[in-house]
């Protein structure tokens, strides 16, 4: 089966469970769960659990994850040798790598500590047929995207067709050529960053841009209340969310606007923070992954339970996800200009540095400076500094003064922002 069919096979087989199980998740999940037992055998890690109840797999944090990395794939991929096509790929901007018709792709996350991810032609099938499905829409009409991220991947490629024109707009790009192209395009579909999204409502009010989306989708960053409003107003359309890390496409906006769990295809535990229930991190099964499986893996994300949507989908939904949104820097470039740094950037440019790099914060203070700090090594830090320095240079922009400090900058109870501005 060709790979059109196999999506078009997923979105019927989508919509018709769907519609099956409207009323009746837990069946839905525990008929993808035994299926899933009898493909998850070939992976080293998980082959003496096959037998077990579903309670007595381990849970993982990222760090068990990747430290088993090599066992808990059934592909027999290393993971050193994935995070070497990966960072190829990132270095030579052409996305498209893979290990025995594998995709691989790599994420620092929310966390921001990188991951590798495994998508087999199959899953990127599925994956994009859910997408269609609860996201894009299905529709005979000819659809143009604009999808700004800071890498792409063969898995969001997936969604280009006869009927969707899917065209990646890099991050590392500055934005004014960025805003020509996409003024040139006058897309359908606008997906982004919440932070990338607010640039463009600003070239729309105040620099002349004019595009008309039908739809805007906001993506990797948290959308606020403020926010949501102010794009909405600038639009004059709904902003959709939707809610993907390396683990899997996670959820999607209902009609009301609220995001819900996927929990036709995922299984989510939740492990509370409060006695009211209302707080927890959400410990993640995805019964469509096979070539990596990610069973119990718990993220660091603590979601906020919604409990008054009225919308017609049974799963959970979420009011907020806290602590998720990092702060992009601004600095001037040679010529004066203003340039936003997204803080993803700033990230890999740390954890790229060095594999030991595990706990950091980056802070800007003033218009040209920083503070850094980088736990371990004096070597540690100044890798790190040199791989910032470099990063900048790509955006024109130099005499940052990067000043090295000695704690992480966290107030102990509330959720870790690696990279912050407090200059603005």
């Amino acid at each position: 089966m060709n790979f059109k069919l196999k999506i078009l096979y997923n979105l019927l087989e989508i919509k018709i469970l769907k519609f099956l199980f409207k009323n009746n998740i837990k069946k839905i999940q525990k008929i993808r769960w035994n299926l899933l037992l009898k493909k998850i055998s070939h992976s080293p890690f998980y082959k003496s659990y096959t037998t077990s109840p579903f309670e007595n797999f381990p849970v993982l944090e990222k760090k068990d994850f990747l430290k088993n990395f090599d066992l808990i794939n059934t592909k027999s991929i290393k993971y050193v040798n994935a995070v070497k096509v990966a960072l190829k790929a990132e270095n030579t901007r052409n996305f498209k790598p893979s290990i025995n018709d594998i995709t691989v792709g790599l994420s620092t996350g929310t966390s921001g500590n990188k991951s590798v991810f495994l998508a087999s032609e199959n899953e990127r099938a599925y994956w994009t047929a859910a997408v269609i499905d609860r996201v894009i829409g299905w529709s005979f009409k000819k659809r143009k995207i604009a999808f700004f991220l800071r890498a792409n991947s063969n898995l969001y490629e997936s969604v280009n067709s006869k009927w969707i024109n899917f065209n990646f707009f890099d991050l590392l790009i500055s934005n004014e050529k960025n805003l020509e192209r996409l003024q040139s395009l006058d897309p359908t579909i606008l997906v982004a960053q919440t932070s990338m999204l607010l640039v463009i409502a600003d070239a729309v009010q105040n620099k002349g841009l004019k595009i008309n989306p039908d739809k805007i989708i906001s993506v990797a960053e948290v959308l606020s209340n403020e926010d949501k409003g102010y794009l909405e107003k600038i639009f004059c359309k709904k902003i959709h969310q939707v809610y993907q890390c390396n683990e899997g496409f996670l959820a999607h906006t209902c009609e009301n606007g609220n995001l819900h769990f996927n929990e036709d295809f995922l299984i989510i535990e939740k492990e509370y923070l409060d006695t009211e229930k209302k707080r927890f991190y959400p410990i993640i099964t995805d019964l469509e992954r096979i070539t990596q499986p990610v069973i119990r893996y718990k993220l660091d994300d603590i979601i906020h339970e919604k409990f008054d949507c009225d919308c017609s989908l049974n799963s959970t939904a979420i009011e907020m996800i806290e602590g998720r949104k990092d702060d992009a820097l601004k600095f001037l470039n040679s010529m004066g200009k203003e340039v936003v740094v997204f803080p993803d950037f700033i990230r890999r440019a740390i954890v790229f540095s060095d594999d030991n790099i595990i706990n950091y914060s980056l802070t800007q203070i003033k218009e040209n400076t920083v503070n850094l700090f980088v736990d371990g090594k004096l070597e540690y830090f100044e890798k790190a500094k040199k791989s910032i320095v470099k990063l900048l240079e790509k955006f024109k922009i130099s005499d940052i003064h990067i000043h090295k400090v000695d704690t992480l900058d966290h107030i102990k109870g509330t959720k870790l922002r690696r990279i912050k501005n407090e200059f603005k």
